[in-house]
């Protein structure tokens, strides 16, 4: 494979006159299942093969893939992405610069106790039916459970025309479970997502069973909840919301292509948006997290990247492109899905740091208001404007939890948002999801418990 990729690489630069090229090769085994009610309703598995080439002329990038090894069928595919690359250029008014990085040379292997290529579909499917059946065993009123599962396992091959070569395993594996309620006219629904970087060990510790009856409990609780009174309160939020919240009210501000393209950090660099206790991080170096991983696909080492300090935007997550338009150094943060498409900046681990405050303590802060515990959905615009919708929520009276509530949302500005920040609790905890922005992406979130001192609850999400 090195030398296959590196004469892609060579017959850019020396043939097609590319001032930089790069490929990526990847060797991937896939599996995806989906079972609803007792039933599988698709199960797939398969081999991907298939090399990206990118390549850099005139200051324009080209692009092509191919689900081929076949050197002529390659050799083709650099003649098509170069040619697309002159024809942009003579449309391009800043011809594209990419900032320095280092040559690296490495080989990165996943070792799992359980390596999920070796397990059977067959077993692959009972542990799904087993969630399955729990959730819709746990009581009469469940009307649904939906178990959708995934796995990736193989080795992607990254080489640049600098001298750069990395081979890197790929390793995923993930599933979200879903269930619904209904009694008397009230519907509710439940979902929780798992996933894990090790291996099919994941299930040891999130028990089949254990999962479908937490899954139900919840859909099943709601049954009972109220609705929240619409209006501004305090609210303590839960790692999980706080993930949420961190990612879409302000991960993808913090993206820099975004931020590019009108997104409200461009002109806050610098500038305090949000109250001391707020510290935000997007890190690719934890190990075993959702979304963690040592080299992204340009082949730029994960970083630690600081993105929010007391309260003061310090930095955006770059590809090496931006990081030369911002001044600054590549984070790490190019991801493509496969090698169908072009890498793009997102998302890894992001994160708000945890402080020094009890759960207690930050309940025990609010007269009136409202605990959320976990989210059911999210989204925010470039303008800085965000809602989240909330799965499980509880009353705070007189600092204590109250009755449950139940199809609750919060909204509003995130740089008014930050502000008001009043205490961030000691605990901490991601959790694993995946992105869209194009392409789907591995990602986590979370952080610990915090609290703000006024944000608009909604009635409905």
């Amino acid at each position: 494979m090195k030398d296959l990729i590196a004469k892609i690489t060579n017959t850019a630069t020396q043939k097609f006159g590319a001032k930089y090229a790069e490929a990526r090769a990847q060797k991937l085994y896939k599996t995806s299942l989906t079972l609803k009610e007792e039933r599988v309703e698709a199960a797939k598995q398969g081999i991907e093969n298939g090399v990206a080439i990118r390549v850099l002329v005139n200051g324009a990038w080209g692009f092509a893939s191919v689900g081929s090894f076949d050197d002529a069928i390659l050799e083709s595919a650099v003649s098509d992405a170069c040619r697309m690359a002159k024809l942009a250029s003579a449309r391009l008014k800043t011809p594209i610069k990419l900032a320095n990085t280092k040559v690296v040379n490495d080989r990165v292997i996943s070792k799992p106790k359980k390596n999920p290529a070796d397990i059977q579909m067959e077993e692959k499917i009972k542990t799904a039916l087993s969630i399955n059946k729990a959730s819709l065993g746990f009581d009469k009123r469940i009307k649904s459970c939906s178990v959708d599962y995934f796995d990736l396992t193989g080795t992607s091959t990254f080489a640049n025309s600098e001298g750069t070569f990395i081979e890197q395993d790929k390793l995923y594996v993930w599933s979200r479970i879903t269930a619904s309620a209904a009694s008397e006219g009230v519907f509710t629904f439940s979902r929780e997502e798992i996933g894990s970087t090790a291996g099919y060990e994941l299930f040891d510790t999130q028990v089949p069973e254990v999962l479908g009856v937490k899954v139900a409990k919840l859909a099943i609780e709601q049954l009972n909840a109220k609705s929240p009174k619409g209006g501004k309160f305090p609210v303590v939020l839960g790692p999980n919301v706080v993930g949420v919240f961190v990612h879409e009210a302000f991960g993808h501000l913090a993206e820099a292509d975004l931020a590019l393209s009108g997104g409200v950090l461009d002109s806050n660099l610098g500038k305090k948006i949000g109250s001391d206790l707020v510290t935000f991080y997007d890190d690719g170096t934890i190990e075993g997290a959702f979304g963690a991983f040592k080299y992204d696909d340009e082949g730029v080492p994960s970083h630690k990247t600081l993105l929010i300090k007391d309260g003061v935007v310090t930095g955006l997550m770059h590809n090496r492109e931006t990081a030369q338009k911002f001044n600054a150094q590549p984070t790490g943060n190019a991801r493509a899905e496969d090698f169908r498409v072009e890498p793009i900046i997102r998302m890894r681990c992001t994160y708000m740091a945890p402080k020094d405050q009890s759960f207690e303590e930050l309940v025990k802060g609010v007269k009136a208001g409202y605990y959320f515990k976990s989210f059911r959905g999210g989204q925010a615009n470039l303008d800085g404007t965000f809602q989240v919708g909330i799965q499980e929520g509880y009353e705070i009276v007189n600092g204590e939890l109250g009755s449950a509530v139940r199809n609750a949302s919060i909204s509003g500005s995130t740089l008014e948002t930050l502000h008001k920040v009043d205490g961030v609790g000691k605990d901490f905890m991601l959790d694993p999801g995946r992105c869209g922005k194009g392409q789907t992406a591995f990602i986590s979130d979370g952080g610990p418990h915090i609290r703000i001192s006024e944000v608009v609850v909604g009635g409905s999400a």
